[in-house]
């Protein structure tokens, strides 16, 4: 264990210094780019760091479908429409001029490269990310706050229309939905409404899960006049739990290969492909998994290492033994994750009994 956790020291040292050399350039232009893609952005910094680390608001802008000069009115719009106390507050670009503009496939590597950045060179303590977007923007938050909740502490949604997007995945971020009473454009409101009750009874289900706020706001449409800036306060109380004791895991749209300490096959991460899993001292139940194999990803934060690991499924053992700890698990855990939380020492992969 010892031997662990100087190697995983010696290998934050280095991916930081790595993250540097490999995002200067975009911070410099201020503009991160993947092949012929672009997204640029615009970060200000407030109040005092704190001895934990940076905060890092990530605030996307309203928009769409339209002329490009519309949307870059609305980044505009966005850079001055929140303060928060104390962080980084970064208003991105969407590197597309759509509807779907938040979401569309590519847009997680983005905020991936945003995080790495901002956790290596700008003192952003990992698990102090949140994510809040209105309009469009509000889309996007619907859609990413489920699909990348292992990245983010808290997540507040403006305005925005919901779509295809579930909540399930909801279960370790606290989420916030704040909509206009009055904003009736495709729906909107009533759908948060609904959708607001939908978390109301996943809580009820699972009340160590589904932190969550609604707030309908009276007399009020599409432009709340700013009431909804109370959620910046709000997210800030939260930090990210990297390791929760129980994952629920559905796939979005966009398939993601892992969430949390579990990967999936990547042939196999289709929409709406779940996973269920709960574990208590050394032991993991899996109530529910959609793949042939699970990767469980172990460290000694969670577990005994020291101790042998038993995994069951549907409560019936699959698997007992000793997971011995490697700097090579080290190395590519890090690698394939790119966040310094998900740096895990040891592994297994199970395969699931045929149903």
């Amino acid at each position: 264990a010892d031997e662990a956790e100087k190697a995983a020291a010696l290998l934050e040292s280095q991916w930081r210094e790595q993250m540097k050399q490999l995002h200067k350039e975009a911070l410099e232009n201020e503009t991160f780019k993947r092949g012929r893609l672009q997204m640029k952005f615009k970060a200000i910094t407030y109040g005092e760091k704190p001895a934990d680390g940076r905060s890092l608001y990530i605030s996307m802008h309203g928009g769409g479908a339209t002329h490009k000069r519309v949307n870059d009115q609305q980044w505009d719009n966005q850079i001055r429409l929140y303060k928060p106390e104390e962080g980084v507050y970064v208003a991105p670009r969407a590197p597309w001029d759509d509807w779907n503009m938040w979401f569309k496939p590519g847009m997680d590597e983005f905020f991936e490269m945003l995080i790495q950045a901002a956790v290596a060179t700008m003192d952003v303590n990992p698990d102090k990310v949140y994510l809040m977007g209105y309009s469009a923007g509000g889309d996007g938050v619907w859609r990413m706050a489920p699909r990348m909740a292992d990245r983010w502490a808290a997540a507040s949604m403006m305005a925005g229309h919901p779509g295809e997007a579930l909540q399930v995945s909801l279960r370790n971020m606290p989420f916030m939905i704040w909509m206009g009473e009055n904003d009736s454009a495709y729906d909107r409101n009533k759908l948060a409404v609904k959708h607001g009750a939908i978390m109301d009874s996943l809580q009820q289900a699972d009340n160590e899960g589904y932190i969550h706020e609604t707030h309908i706001i009276k007399g009020k449409g599409h432009w709340m006049d700013r009431v909804d800036a109370q959620a910046l306060p709000w997210m800030a109380q939260f930090r990210r739990n990297p390791y929760p004791e129980k994952i629920v895991w559905r796939q979005e749209l966009v398939a993601r290969t892992a969430m949390y300490w579990l990967s999936a096959p990547k042939e196999e991460c289709k929409h709406g492909a779940t996973v269920i899993v709960e574990r208590k001292g050394n032991v993991i139940d899996i109530s529910q998994c959609d793949y042939s194999r699970l990767t469980l990803y172990l460290n000694d934060e969670m577990f005994n290492l020291d101790r042998p690991i038993e995994v069951r499924y549907q409560g019936k053992r699959i698997f007992k033994g000793r997971v011995p700890r490697t700097s090579e698990t080290l190395q590519q855990t890090l690698a394939e994750r790119g966040d310094l939380r998900y740096c895990f020492p040891a592994v297994v992969c199970i395969e699931i009994p045929m149903r």
